[in-house]
């Protein structure tokens, strides 16, 4: 008895150390498997995340020199017309050349986006950014307020970014406006606020698609700006215009 006793013991503890194991085998297997799909979600991730920035990179640096130049092209254009002219053959050649290089890249940008920074730019760049755009032909006011410092420089690039989206946006969208650019150095944060009038012809149905917010510079821009844990708003203002407003964390030095 005390041998058949002994005997289904050891059953007993072989059975359960045989489960245990068979436990512990699948718990490593299992674990195995996460491993696997946690680095190919990585990779995935770190992949989507470059298409992006290079999607942002051209954009924020193409598209608004492509912009610029489609700009003058037309005032040129539009000028010697008025004059009762014809418009050089060669300006022409650059109005649609250009017009035709922002829509493929739009479209290259887009394909990016489907499927952040190391620049230096930042608010030192500042002053000729408004220079290029008063060249351009936009009335533009430069307000600063508060204590003036150092920022981060993924602040400092994504607030330079935002003004110069916002004013190629007023030199594409709303002919014949002027704009202020308004920035506030608060103690926590800095405040980026871009203003135009929206005067002209064209300002009152080009404003109505800006403020639908689904162009790639408005999507870029809330993406920088909710990256840095800020926010973002842009549309309409009352009595006429279009206001873009971010707030970015910017804690001054202790």
């Amino acid at each position: 008895m005390l041998y058949a006793a002994g005997a289904a013991g050891w059953v007993v503890v072989m059975v359960v150390t045989s489960r245990m194991w068979q436990l512990h085998v699948r718990e490593v297997e299992q674990r195995a498997d996460e491993a696997e799909r946690t680095k190919d979600e990585a990779a995935q991730r770190r992949a989507m995340e470059e298409r992006l920035r290079i999607a942002r990179e051209l954009h924020d640096s193409l598209t608004h020199n492509i912009s610029v130049i489609c700009v003058q092209a037309g005032v040129a254009v539009h000028l010697a017309r008025k004059r009762g002219e014809e418009a050089h053959p060669a300006l022409l050649a650059i109005q649609e050349a250009g017009a035709e290089a922002a829509r493929e890249l739009r479209t290259t940008l887009s394909v990016l986006r489907s499927d952040e920074d190391g620049d230096s730019s930042g608010l030192g760049q500042l002053d000729g950014l408004v220079a290029r755009a008063r060249g351009a032909g936009l009335v533009l006011t430069v307000t600063v307020t508060g204590a003036e410092r150092v920022l981060p420089p993924e602040v400092d690039q994504a607030a330079y970014r935002i003004v110069q989206e916002a004013l190629t946006n007023v030199s594409r969208h709303a002919g014949g406006a002027s704009a202020s650019v308004h920035l506030h150095y608060a103690p926590d944060n800095l405040s980026v606020r871009i203003d135009d009038d929206g005067a002209g012809a064209e300002a009152g149905p080009v404003t109505a698609v800006r403020s639908a917010g689904t162009g790639l510079g408005l999507i870029g821009m809330r993406e920088r700006v909710t990256a840095l844990g800020g926010w973002l708003r842009a549309g309409a203002r009352d009595g006429g215009g279009y206001r873009v407003h971010a707030e970015l964390p910017a804690r001054a030095p202790h």
